[in-house]
């Protein structure tokens, strides 16, 4: 077959996780599904957007299952499929599980991408998977208009190491372990604005597994998980609001950063989703008089493979804290804290 060699993010409309549903589409979406959920073995399911479904298989064992996938957000195919990869592994790390196996989602245009750029994808999906020690056992593929790739994942964890977005307690400490500014780089690549260095950081940060919420999840203190993808930190923030009726307060001076995000912002490197991002929940966000709308933007950049939001017992936070950069994440830190209150995100200076 005689492709042409293109590059990948010219054939797609969106990237990485900014091309999840806005948080509003999808709460119209599924306003008609039941609210009871009739399975009583099913801990988990769509009720509060969490990051997996979970069903106890008996008194020693849950199965964790979820999927995702989206277009490309780097040319570079073998990076494309880590970054995919990674991020729908993350998804059972967020629920406090082990990863057991995969299989593939592939959609790809066949008359422009040529076989061996799709093979590349597929060779850095399984690399990753290698690494978190699954096997890729099967998948699916169709000829798609946009180069589509991503993973559904099956783990498995004790029902005791559940971890859910919406078990925060008022006066946990909130933690994020990894950097924000995923987004924002991704647009700066498009613009080829993206300064020397910082992809290389934003590859580092996107191929880096959750692997800690496993090991989070057999902590007593630690009471909430959910991962920072598409609706960035103030959307996921704000299901672990929502889910556990709580308010948050977010101290904008702690929050980690892609070191050229800031700046990128400033300049106008913003995606699409981080304004329907805001469109969809800014009206539960109070934020401070006169902050700028580059800093908001940071705030509403949707993550790909991005970070778990960890809600812990403030007396127990700076042991979390150290265990989290201990095994590798030196990003993370205490961002804010859990109150009672209406469901809400307050952010301070």
């Amino acid at each position: 077959m005689n492709v042409p060699q293109v590059r990948l993010t010219s054939l797609a409309h969106g990237g990485g996780c900014g091309c999840k549903l806005a948080p509003s589409v999808l709460q119209q979406l599924l306003s008609s599904a039941p609210k009871h959920n009739p399975y009583q073995q099913l801990l988990v399911g769509i009720e509060t957007g969490d990051d997996a479904a979970v069903w106890q298989v008996d008194d020693n064992t849950c199965i964790i299952a979820t999927t995702d996938f989206f277009m490309p957000m780097v040319d570079d195919p073998h990076d494309f499929g880590r970054i995919a990869a990674t991020n729908a592994i993350s998804d059972v790390y967020a629920m406090g599980g082990t990863p057991v196996m995969a299989l593939a989602i592939l959609g790809m245009p066949v008359d422009k991408i040529a076989p061996e750029i799709v093979r590349k994808i597929l060779e850095g999906g399984s690399a990753v998977c290698a690494s978190a020690g699954i096997p890729v056992a099967g998948g699916h593929s169709i000829d798609c208009p946009e180069p589509v790739y991503g993973l559904a994942v099956i783990g498995t964890c004790r029902p005791e190491h559940v971890r859910r977005n919406a078990d925060a307690k008022a006066g946990d400490a909130i933690i994020l372990t990894k950097p924000l500014g995923v987004g924002i780089y991704s647009a700066a690549i498009k613009k080829d604005r993206l300064p020397h260095g910082g992809y290389t950081d934003m590859i580092a940060t996107t191929t880096l597994l959750n692997r800690i919420g496993s090991e989070l999840a057999r902590h007593p203190a630690v009471h909430a998980l959910t991962d920072v993808t598409g609706f960035g930190l103030l959307g996921h923030g704000l299901e672990m609001a929502r889910g556990s009726n709580l308010s948050l307060t977010i101290r904008a001076s702690d929050l980690p950063f892609l070191t050229a995000a800031p700046a990128l912002a400033q300049e106008g490197c913003i995606t699409g989703a981080s304004h329907r991002n805001w469109a969809s929940y800014g009206h539960e966000v109070n934020l401070p008089i006169g902050y700028a709308d580059w800093q908001r933007h940071l705030l509403t950049d949707p993550q790909t493979s991005g970070g778990l939001l960890v809600a812990c017992a403030p007396d127990a936070a700076t042991d979390v804290l150290q265990q989290i950069q201990a095994a590798g994440y030196p990003f993370a830190k205490i961002i804010g804290r859990a109150e009672a209150g209406a469901p809400s995100i307050t952010i301070q200076t």
